[in-house]
């Protein structure tokens, strides 16, 4: 579950962690009224509005017109995601920007040209910055252990970095037993070049963050940039929460601060029915039983040719219910040209899965071309029901035999 900025820097501020003062504002009359009675009046000659939504990049994306989707410009520049604004009426030019802003699209390289909507801003108090640096926290599951990060090179895209200058990442495993130690934070702090009150400040920092993490139950936590200030102190100027799905039980109050309008719509129709779903930008659906199951149906439709148009996992018990509203929600994509079903019949048997999908493709109509491979407890009587139903399924007896019906499939769409 993903959170605004916004949101992850009231949460950090709870665990004493330094954040700049913010306020959201959801309309360009809120962000001219919060820009002037909260800051200006406060005394801040520098305000920084920052569009909210769930995608990197923001400073360097630009807001075009949810119509015409042209870029759209200000006094001769292009709006972008964020802005620094230290001269002038602050109060007037928070409210143009933000009236260019709300409801029209947001372009960074993580959302492609397609861009998301704003519908929410954060105006935020500047800060004297001497130096910005990447920090983040998430769980390295190849070792089981939580593992932070943090380079200098601040502000960058750090797959960037990783990929053209690994050296520059610094790594530091947190053994789950022991937990973080000072020391740790320190090697970390003395690897970036840190030293004195600059260096004293950032081990406060990193060890109120690690607390935060756990506390929070994340599955990553990242701040970049985290910044030093002139006068040698750290503060957070961005932050990325990400919460542990399988944690939010102990964490109701989270619910409330889910974005429905950041999320896929098919992905929360999904999760409505305990379906595993997301939507990817191919041309085959699948449909699987296992997520292990699911990552290999989506290789066999790449190497047929094809691209996967989702990940759908409905579980172990699959039946008709859960067959027919998978079926549903992955047909509601229109980029979806055919559907591969491919079921392991463990704790669920074959032929019930059979009479699900006959069921289900009545309930629901059928347009396109479906592949089945069905293997596992009466997998042979399945297949025999399904070659009976009358329907227009092309059943494979072996993953061999499905991937070739699948290209075949692939290869028809591409020629028509």
């Amino acid at each position: 579950m993903n959170i605004h900025e916004y949101q992850a820097k009231a949460l950090l501020r709870q665990y004493g962690v330094p954040v700049p003062t913010g306020v959201p504002v959801f309309s360009p009359e809120h962000a001219g009224e919060v820009a002037y009675r909260d800051f200006v009046q406060q005394g801040h000659s520098v305000i920084v509005l920052k569009s909210q939504i769930h995608a990197g990049g923001r400073g360097k994306g630009t807001v075009h017109d949810v119509h015409s989707h042209a870029p759209i410009e200000l006094d001769g520049k292009q709006v972008r995601g964020v802005t620094v604004l230290s001269e002038g009426n602050l109060a007037d030019r928070a409210y143009r920007i933000a009236k260019a802003t709300f409801h029209n699209k947001l372009v960074t390289v993580q959302t492609g040209s397609e861009g998301k909507i704003v519908r929410r801003m954060f105006i935020e108090q500047g800060v004297n910055i001497a130096q910005e640096y990447y920090l983040s926290i998430l769980l390295d599951r190849s070792v089981s252990q939580n593992l932070i990060m943090a380079s200098t090179e601040g502000g960058m895209d750090i797959e960037e970095v990783a990929a053209q200058h690994p050296e520059k990442i610094l790594r530091e495993h947190i053994n789950p037993v022991i937990g973080f130690r000072t020391f740790q934070a320190r090697r970390l702090g003395i690897g970036l070049g840190l030293s004195g009150d600059a260096l004293k400040s950032f081990v406060d920092f990193l060890q109120k963050l690690y607390t935060a993490y756990e506390a929070m139950d994340c599955s990553l936590l990242e701040i970049n940039p985290l910044v030093c200030t002139t006068d040698q102190c750290f503060i957070a100027l961005d932050a990325k929460v990400n919460f542990d799905d399988n944690a939010l039980y102990r964490h109701p109050e989270y619910n409330e601060l889910r974005d429905l309008d950041e999320e896929e719509p098919l992905e929360i129709e999904a999760s409505k029915y305990d379906l595993n779903y997301i939507k990817l930008d191919g041309n085959v659906g699948c449909m699987v039983n296992g997520a292990g199951l699911a990552m290999a149906t989506m290789d066999v439709i790449q190497l047929a040719g094809g691209k996967p148009a989702n990940f759908l996992d409905v579980g172990g018990g699959a039946n008709v219910h859960r067959i027919a509203n998978a079926f549903r929600i992955m047909l509601s994509d229109p980029h979806v040209q055919a559907v591969f079903i491919n079921i392991f019949g463990g704790i669920v048997r074959c032929d019930r899965v059979a009479h699900g999908i006959i069921q289900a493709s009545q309930e629901v109509h059928l347009h396109v071309p479906c592949i089945i491979r069905l293997d596992g407890t009466n997998a042979q009587e399945a297949r025999r029901i399904l070659e009976q139903s009358g329907l227009q399924f092309s059943v494979g007896s072996t993953l061999e035999e499905a991937a070739m019906k699948v290209k075949q499939t692939v290869d028809a769409l591409c020629s028509s």
